[in-house]
């Protein structure tokens, strides 16, 4: 009777670790192994001046190495863990290897630590609320975690509320939990958003390509409209303009624009200027 052999360890230790730069814009897949270059020229099995990324080779290695969403760490080894494109990201000084991240198209969020993301308030336990941010479980929210809160100052939250805050616990092993304050205890535009708006959901590509420094849609729907915005990370974008209208119009422009050109964006603005 034939032996199973294990897919996984087959791939892993045969043709699947590739080295990190030569595969920079192009799809990986879950389960592969990264070689990344190190400075001193050492034989690995990525040939030479290749070997598997050690991430706690302490003084041995001289490169320090970022991980993004899509990476994960598994003991002194990268491992892709989204299937996408590589991207990678210079670094800022010459002792840093840079920053290395997948680009997916997933539809589920995976809560982040130092994410910001827009919540729904679902439920009232105690003192805490649980939040609906579109992961696979709801948050949780200290009454305490808004700026000036106290025992005797509640803030008024109600169940139906939007909240923007961030993640200060997001893994795996726990549950997420946001807080609306920054490190210095200021709520610095976070904590709970009016109820006038439009609240409405795109894909995780389309919200990072929002906030990329970049990025020139931003300006020109504000040359359109006087508008209130925020983005969540999760995927969710609460926008109001003066009247429900723009209101709409906005939000179909930017559901729309993921998929626009330039000159595509240009043309929608300059009829909508003229009306």
């Amino acid at each position: 009777m034939a032996e199973a052999v294990p897919f996984g360890a087959e791939s892993l230790a045969g043709g699947r670790a590739r080295a990190a730069r030569r595969v920079l814009d192009q799809v990986v897949l879950p389960g592969e192994e990264l070689l990344l270059p190190e400075q001193e020229d050492v034989e690995g099995p990525g040939g030479a001046g290749e070997r598997p990324l050690r991430l706690n080779a302490g003084a041995r290695s001289r490169l320090r190495v970022v991980c993004g969403p899509g990476l994960r760490r598994c003991g002194d080894r990268l491992l892709v863990t989204k299937c996408g494109r590589l991207r990678h990201k210079d670094p800022g000084s010459g002792s840093s290897g840079g920053v290395y991240w997948v680009d997916s198209q997933q539809k589920r969020y995976v809560p982040v630590k130092g994410d910001h993301v827009i919540g729904i308030v679902t439920a009232k336990s105690g003192d805490i609320f649980k939040v609906d941010v579109g992961g696979s479980e709801p948050a949780s929210l200290s009454y305490l975690a808004f700026e000036g809160a106290t025992k005797r100052n509640r803030p008024n939250v109600q169940v139906g509320d939007l909240i923007y805050g961030q993640f200060v616990v997001a893994n795996k092993d726990m549950e997420p939990e946001m807080v609306c304050i920054d490190s210095c205890g200021r709520a610095n535009g976070m904590g709970v958003i009016g109820h006038d708006g439009l609240l409405f959901k795109v894909t995780l590509g389309l919200i990072r390509k929002l906030l990329a420094p970049d990025c020139e849609i931003i300006q020109e729907v504000g040359r359109l409209y006087p508008l209130e915005i925020v983005f969540g990370m999760n995927g969710r974008i609460w926008v109001k303009a003066k009247t429900i209208q723009q209101t709409l119009i906005l939000a179909n422009i930017l559901e729309a624009c993921e998929h626009m050109t330039a000159d595509q964006r240009k043309q929608i603005f300059a009829r909508l200027a003229e009306s």
